[in-house]
């Protein structure tokens, strides 16, 4: 059986002059919210694939994929440049163990990502499971400028059905804003910035805390956390720490 199926283009939106979010119309591809697929084109005769999470949830269609352009870069310059009715490789189902069912249970589940790594997020969030799993949901997306936090609609959109449920913390380092924390998510919690404007504390009782993103990022908050007893998750030995490094 091939890997492949064939996936139509049915929008590709622009979020910045870098940062893009493509639709996808194809035959039936199973996958967990969370989880990648791998996107690929015929590049002179060569199939070139990376991987991309999926955004939609796996009930929604269409298929969803949040990225950016990496200068020379062999796919995502071209993917950027994807109109609809073009066509693109997505592999057969979805890949990768930064899912719910891999996070024991507690109280509170922070999501804290930078850059497009928001992605595998909104599709875990677009699905039942963690409103029913966690009293508290803190979502920290860090970027450098304000433009780039994107999906905001959708985000609103969570927070006015699970007010009392959800928390939206956006970081962002290289400019002023009058709504986020400017710094970097591993300083915020040294400093006790983003406990302080979650409103609730991070404790290996009741935490449990997903990282994806920049490595750098996912490396120092790792660090952080384990200073304060806080551990990376294990199937064999379950801690609070599940992270995916998003390049």
């Amino acid at each position: 059986m091939s890997r492949w199926v064939e996936a139509r283009v049915v929008a590709n939106k622009y979020w910045t002059d870098r940062l893009y979010s493509l639709q996808l119309e194809a035959d039936e591809v199973p996958f967990e919210a969370g989880q990648f697929g791998r996107l690929a084109l015929d590049i002179d005769d060569k199939r070139v694939a990376r991987p991309y999470s999926f955004v939609n949830a796996p009930h929604e269609r269409p298929y969803e994929f949040y990225s950016i352009t990496v200068p020379d870069g062999p796919l995502s310059n071209r993917l950027h440049a994807l109109q609809p009715g073009d066509t693109v490789w997505l592999a057969v189902k979805g890949s990768g163990f930064f899912t719910l069912s891999e996070v024991p249970e507690a109280k509170h589940l922070w999501m804290l990502s930078t850059g497009t790594a928001l992605g595998p997020f909104l599709s875990i969030l677009k699905t039942k499971t963690p409103w029913q799993r966690f009293e508290k949901i803190v979502l920290v997306h860090a970027v450098r400028h304000a433009e780039e936090l994107a999906y905001r609609d959708t985000i609103d959109a969570f927070s006015e059905a699970h007010n009392k449920q959800f928390t939206y913390i956006p970081f962002v380092s290289r400019e002023d804003t009058n709504f986020a924390i400017r710094g970097r998510i591993p300083a915020a919690i040294e400093d006790g910035q983003l406990e302080e404007k979650a409103g609730i504390k991070l404790t290996t009782e009741d935490t449990q805390i997903m990282l994806c993103g920049n490595p750098d990022m996912v490396k120092d908050t790792r660090k952080i956390l384990e200073k304060r007893g806080f551990r990376k998750n294990r199937r064999k030995e379950p801690g609070h720490i599940t992270t995916e490094n998003y390049w």
